[in-house]
């Protein structure tokens, strides 16, 4: 396998966070997320790879390894990323984790981010981008439970969040909507001044203070702006959109019996949820969809070697991510804390599709 090799001056933001998460990278094609992260996050995706957990695995993001940040500084390093199959050609010395996936990348002599002031790690996990199989992704970020701490918080990290959680319907309904991006068009942009929400690139952002106004009386609506819905509309009997959302309550469904069917802990977890958002694109891809197998997100298998312009482009995904305070727990059951927000998540996409 050839090498990867970034330079440090390639990293770029990533531009395509739905809520917070400072200090996330990507490389130059898009196709990674580079987050700063703990260890304990690290061992969780490592615990993943096991074979009792292989059917919860279909619903995260693709773990491609991590980047350790070298505490001696080199101005003139070169190499940000390497992959540990071939190091050597890179002229760096990589010492692999005893636990490393094969093929995993390292990263030696790398940047330190500084995380905007929210995580003080020399650690970063390198995940598939999710959102980068499609044109212009509608991306939205749910975070699930009412309790969001783990038990090793300190008392007032938890009176914060126990804080957050009552005044928002993470309380009431297990989750609460942490941002979304949604896709306007350049035209909208261009009619724009930024004070309705609508970024210079035509997404329209709703940052945390957003989900955050809404009760559990009103969080629908934070759902029909997700799909671009009238107030109180339903979706169309007919039409790419009923398929986004039956697909997306399909993949609650499934991850939801997955999780029934484990024993975790996982505080302060994040449902993922992405559809293409250029409805053009999104009719396209449900039409080569019948005409090519699926080339889905949620673990469907495209062929092993394949043009990138063959590629089916993809209708929608469901990933389950932010695992910094998961873990198993063998002996205390399934994880009902997560498991109330799936359920009510579940219940307000199926109010969509009433009419």
């Amino acid at each position: 396998m050839a090498q990867k090799t970034y330079r440090k001056s390639q990293l770029i933001a990533f531009d395509n966070v739905a809520a917070g998460h400072d200090g996330v990278l990507s490389d130059p094609s898009g196709a990674v997320v580079i987050k700063p992260c703990s260890q304990a996050e690290v061992g969780f995706y490592h615990s993943v790879a096991k074979e009792e957990h292989s059917r919860f695995a279909t619903f995260i993001p693709t773990f491609m390894g991590t980047l350790e940040l070298n505490s001696e500084p080199d101005p003139a390093a070169a190499v940000a990323c390497t992959a540990i199959m071939n190091p050597t050609e890179a002229g760096q010395s990589i010492t692999e984790s005893p636990h490393a996936i094969p093929n995993a990348p390292v990263v030696e002599k790398a940047w330190a981010p500084s995380n905007g002031g929210k995580i003080k790690t020399n650690l970063a996990i390198v995940l598939e981008n999710v959102a980068a199989a499609f044109k212009n992704p509608n991306i939205l970020d749910v975070k699930l439970g009412a309790r969001l701490w783990d038990d090793n918080a300190p008392p007032a990290k938890r009176i914060k969040l126990d804080k957050v959680a009552e005044e928002t319907t993470s309380k009431s309904l297990g989750f609460r909507i942490a941002g979304m991006r949604t896709w306007q068009g350049a035209a909208a942009s261009a009619g724009s001044d930024g004070s309705d929400g609508i970024l210079k690139d035509g997404y329209r952002l709703y940052d945390k203070h957003y989900g955050r106004t809404l009760t559990s009386e009103t969080i629908r609506q934070g759902f029909e702006d997700y799909f671009l819905l009238e107030r109180g509309g339903v979706i169309a009997k007919k039409g790419p959109l009923r398929t986004v959302v039956k697909r997306f309550i399909e993949d609650l469904v499934e991850l939801k019996s997955a999780l029934e069917n484990e024993e975790s802990r996982m505080y302060s977890a994040s449902l993922l949820f992405v559809y293409e958002g250029n409805r053009d694109a999104l009719v396209d891809a449900l039409a080569r969809e019948k005409e090519e197998p699926a080339n889905g997100v949620n673990g469907d298998e495209a062929p092993e070697e394949e043009d990138d312009e063959q590629h089916v482009p993809a209708v929608q995904g469901l990933k389950l991510i932010d695992f910094a305070h998961a873990e198993w727990t063998p002996g205390q059951g399934p994880d009902e804390n997560l498991l109330h927000g799936l359920r009510c998540t579940i219940e307000v996409l199926e109010g969509l599709l009433e009419t």
